[in-house]
Order: C-alpha cells, then structure tokens, then sequence
C-alpha cells in the first residue's frame, strides 16, 4: 500500500480532486495569482540570463587589472564605469552575479538534503534518538551563526567549494526542523502505519512515502535558503571573508565601492547593491506565493 497520490484526493465533502483539473489547477492559479511571484520569477529569470548569457555577448577582462583605466565613469565603452583597478563594472557585475547564484543555489541544495536526512530520520525514530538530535539541532541554533561562520571563513581558504560549505555548516538547521516536525505529523497517517504493518522498513517508509509528502514544505524552504544563501555570501564578501582576486561577488564589488562614497563613484556602489536586493527579494517572492499555493493543497486535502 502506498501514500495517497495527488491524481485523486478524497475532500472532507466526499468529492474528489484531480490532479489535472482540479489541485494544480488550484495550486498553479494561486500561485499565478499573486503578482509578487510572477514578478520574482520574472526578476530571477532576467539576472540568470544577465550573468550567465551576458558575458557571451558583452566580453570584458575580468582576469588582469587596467589602473590606467581605474574608476572611470559611465561612458559608451563602458556602460557602468570601471572600479579602482580598472575592471569594467558591468562585466564585473555579471561574473560576481555568477558566483553569488551558484553559491546560493548549491548551498541551498545542499543544506536542504542535510537537513531532510536529519529531521527525517529524527522524526520517524522518535523517542531517545530524536531527542538528542534535536537538541543538537537547538545547541548549534544558540550560537551566534555568523560569528562562527566569519571563523571559518578566516582557517580555510576562500574557495567557491568552501563557500558552499561554510554557508551550508549553518543552514540545515531549519529544514531539519520543519521536516521533523513535517514526518512526525505523517508518520501517524494511516497509510503509514499500513505500510508498517506489512513489513516496511525505516528507510523504504522514509524514502517512498514520508519524505515525497513532505516535497511542498521541503521546495518552500529551499527557496528562502537560496535568498539566505545569497545574501550570506554578499555579507561575508563585504566583510573581506570572500573570493579571493581575480574572482568577483557582489558583496565584494559593493565594499569596494564604498571606499569611494564620498568621491562620487556612484556606479561602484549602486549596481551591485541592487542586485543583491533584487535576487534576494526575488526568491523570497517566489518562496512566499509557494507557501500560499501549499496552503490551498493542505486546505483542498
């Protein structure tokens, strides 16, 4: 016996709900309906093309530095300006756009796979086991994240791979939380309890039937933890504890450019700031009409 699929779904009134006419139509239209979310995804496909596809066309050296070039204002050969060692802003803007997305993507994946496994486990075993991972989960939750994660950052060397580790170190924690909270409501389902009594394993209950029910909360949080991510990044950047040169981030760009606020380099301070606030605004939109659309399958169930 297996988990209730979303192909057909008994409502409280007895009617029933199809998958193609009915649930994801409601999903899909209260997702549609908020124009925050269109905006957002609307907002992350325009700056994933701009970093990613934009340095095809746009080719600049982001490899050796041009002093004889350095902080030069907007012009036709250079859109955006140029920083304090001559790099061109705008191509700078797009290799920084890179590194920060793939940070944020690839530590949002990973601390949501981490954090799965965790709560998942934690909550199907329950008892003395899901005690003392919890309290793991609380114990590392009291401590202040981003001093520990300034430490880190200062013994190991800033690699686009630590980056991805640093910020993931930290940001299982609440998906460990809100999955364990998510399988310890399902695991007393009655298909579950079914499953159990037929000779399902631990792991074949966790894998086929709690955690693919457990699939909306899980994209919901991911979604916020690239945001997270993102923005983690930018302020670690900022504060010196980022990519070493040649590469670019925006938080980089953006501390930079503010040893120059008050001479007027208005273009070294304004681009990458906005970038940051648009991407990050951006996912949280899209994080926040997934929640709703979550909503009205849980209200529909």
């Amino acid at each position: 016996m297996t988990a209730p699929s979303l192909d057909a779904l008994t409502l409280p009134q007895g009617g029933e709900v199809r998958a193609d006419g009915g649930l994801w139509r409601a999903m899909s239209r209260a997702f549609t309906a908020n124009r925050l979310a269109v905006l957002g995804i609307g907002l992350i496909v325009v700056i994933v093309l701009f970093c990613f596809l934009g340095p095809l066309i746009y080719h600049t050296d982001q490899v050796y530095t041009n002093l004889a070039a350095a902080n030069l204002p907007p012009s036709a050969a250079h859109p955006l300006g140029t920083d304090y060692l001559g790099y061109d802003e705008l191509g700078r803007l797009m290799a920084g756009g890179q590194s920060s997305i793939e940070v944020g993507l690839a530590a949002a994946v990973t601390a949501s796979a981490i954090g799965v496994i965790w709560g998942a486990l934690a909550g199907y075993a329950g008892g003395v086991l899901d005690t003392v991972m919890m309290r793991i989960v609380d114990v590392v939750l009291s401590i202040p994240g981003l001093f520990i994660l300034l430490f880190v950052a200062t013994i190991i060397p800033p690699t686009l791979g630590t980056m991805i580790a640093i910020i993931a170190l930290f940001a299982w924690l609440i998906p460990a939380r809100l999955v364990r909270g998510e399988v310890l409501s399902l695991r007393s389902r009655e298909y579950v309890q079914a499953v159990t009594v037929m000779g399902g394993r631990g792991p074949q209950i966790m894998l086929r039937h709690l955690i693919p029910n457990a699939v909306g909360v899980i994209v919901v949080q991911a979604t916020f933890q690239v945001a997270d991510a993102i923005l983690i990044f930018a302020v670690l950047s900022y504060l010196g504890f980022g990519l070493s040169a040649p590469a670019a981030s925006w938080g980089e760009m953006l501390s930079s450019g503010t040893a120059y606020l008050y001479d007027g380099y208005w273009w070294q301070i304004y681009p990458p700031g906005v970038a940051i606030l648009l991407i990050v605004l951006a996912f949280n939109f899209v994080g926040d009409a997934l929640r709703d659309a979550l909503d009205v399958r849980l209200r529909q169930t």
